[in-house]
């Protein structure tokens, strides 16, 4: 006979969306249960140790983009401890011709850099004067291509988007990839006095939270993800959950799933929330016809294998500041290089050197595929060429593929996001959330978990 469970709510997906938004429920004292497939939480957002270094397998870093983000924080108290970098995070590079070049972080450094061409700097001092666009739909590459010119979008905009998306601008329709880019354009008819005069604009003292930092936590991400399911209530999480599958009976959410002992189990609810991936969604969702489904389902992703390098050694250039992210017009087959050791305070042994690369995306999806050895090579020649050390000799090598890994929010996105409403108004307590939806980063995540939470009330 299966075991039945009645709750009030189901929360599906025990990742940093799913944890949150548990951790606010519990909060409420609200009356849920997590189902999680896999034997631990956390998704992708994984720290390990290995010979003295500590290493994130998925996400490295967030920015604190979100009130929700620092409030987070202050409310786990002890129980998790951000990590903030030094000044020098600010620092970052931009391959060009096989160089290493500063990124500007200002406009005289804009105008003298050699990574823009000098008709796209007289256009960048023009662009505050520039029309604002009309088009919804308009694609972050023709956004830029209008504003600020082709060097700008191929040394500038274009390995942002490689670092964050593992995308392509050409792809990405701004108002859904940037949508606060897209606003300061339609607000203020320019990016770089829209800047300035958010710049003058005072803000409330919960705005002032969302600091722009760059975060971590102390002893790494996963530090997070542990408090956030401690405090939620390890007694909430079903983990192991086999073969699941949601039908709407009566008014009523039944998820079925096998146990890890093999038991079935059947879970009753009011509400559902979940949190998956949207590939996720045509299989666990079955009480929804796959056709419906499909503008949600069919969102593409881009695969990435993430690469972690440690070194006793290392003589190489000199890694200061966040990384360095890679045009895809240098036609290299690393997407970037992030200066892990650099960044934050006792990932490594003493006087090691800590590296993390990322290969793949939506423009080299074919690097995925490829066999273990056949990876170590590729990083091998790339890392010599765009480091340069006297020899390749890691102590510490780790390869980590990440299928699905990074939503690519494309022209289909508007009709994912009407589909989404839409079958919340069919289905009643019905909310479907996850990176599918309003954000990929660590911040949107925690803001939407939180959402998630209150909007369950």
């Amino acid at each position: 006979m299966p075991t039945i469970i009645e709750k009030n709510i189901v929360v599906i997906g025990a990742g940093l969306t799913g944890l949150t938004t548990s951790f606010y429920l519990k909060k409420n004292n609200a009356d849920f249960i997590v189902i999680e497939q896999n034997s631990k939480v956390g998704g992708v957002i994984q720290t390990e140790k290995h010979n003295g270094y500590l290493i994130e397998t998925g996400p490295n870093t967030g920015i604190v983009g979100h009130p929700e983000v620092t409030e987070l924080f202050e409310e786990l108290g002890n129980n998790c401890e951000i990590d903030l970098p030094g000044k020098e995070v600010n620092k970052r590079f931009i391959l060009k011709n096989s160089k290493w070049e500063p990124l500007p972080s200002g406009l005289w450094q804009g105008i003298t850099t050699p990574l823009f061409t000098f008709g796209d700097k007289l256009r960048i001092l023009g662009e505050p004067f520039r029309k604002r666009g009309t088009n919804p739909n308009e694609t972050l590459a023709q956004l830029v291509l209008r504003r600020m010119g082709k060097s700008f979008l191929d040394y500038a905009i274009d390995p942002f988007i490689m670092g964050v998306y593992s995308g392509d601008p050409a792809r990405l329709v701004t108002r859904h990839a940037l949508p606060k880019l897209y606003s300061l354009e339609q607000t203020y008819g320019s990016f770089i006095g829209g800047a300035i005069k958010k710049g003058f604009k005072k803000k409330t003292p919960r705005e002032m939270k969302a600091t722009r930092k760059v975060f971590s936590v102390k002893g790494g991400l996963s530090e997070l993800i542990n408090a956030l399911y401690t405090m939620a209530g390890k007694e909430n999480f079903i983990l192991s959950a086999n073969n699941l599958s949601v039908q709407y009976v009566n008014g009523k959410y039944v998820s079925t799933f096998l146990n890890s002992d093999g038991t079935d189990i059947i879970v009753k609810s009011n509400k559902l929330i979940t949190t998956t991936g949207a590939f996720a969604l045509k299989n666990i969702l079955s009480f929804i016809d796959k056709e419906k489904l499909s503008p949600i389902t069919n969102l593409p992703y881009a695969n990435v294998v993430e690469v972690v390098l440690g070194f006793d050694n290392y003589d190489g250039f000199k890694p200061e500041g966040f990384g360095g992210l890679i045009p895809f017009v240098e036609n290299r087959d690393v997407l970037g290089v992030l200066f892990m050791s650099t960044l934050f305070q006792k990932r490594t042994p003493d006087n090691c050197t800590l590296f993390t690369m990322f290969i793949g995306g939506v423009r080299k999806s074919n690097l995925f595929e490829r066999t273990e050895a056949e990876l170590k090579n590729i990083v091998e020649a790339e890392f010599m060429q765009l480091m340069k050390p006297s020899v390749f000799n890691p102590n510490l090598f780790k390869l980590f593929w990440h299928k699905n890994a990074i939503p690519q929010y494309g022209i289909e996105s508007e009709e994912r996001f009407k589909t989404i409403e839409m079958l919340k108004k069919e289905y009643s307590g019905l909310i479907i959330g996850g990176n599918l939806k309003d954000g990929i980063g660590m911040a949107d995540r925690i803001k939407q978990g939180k959402n998630l939470a209150i909007n369950c009330y």
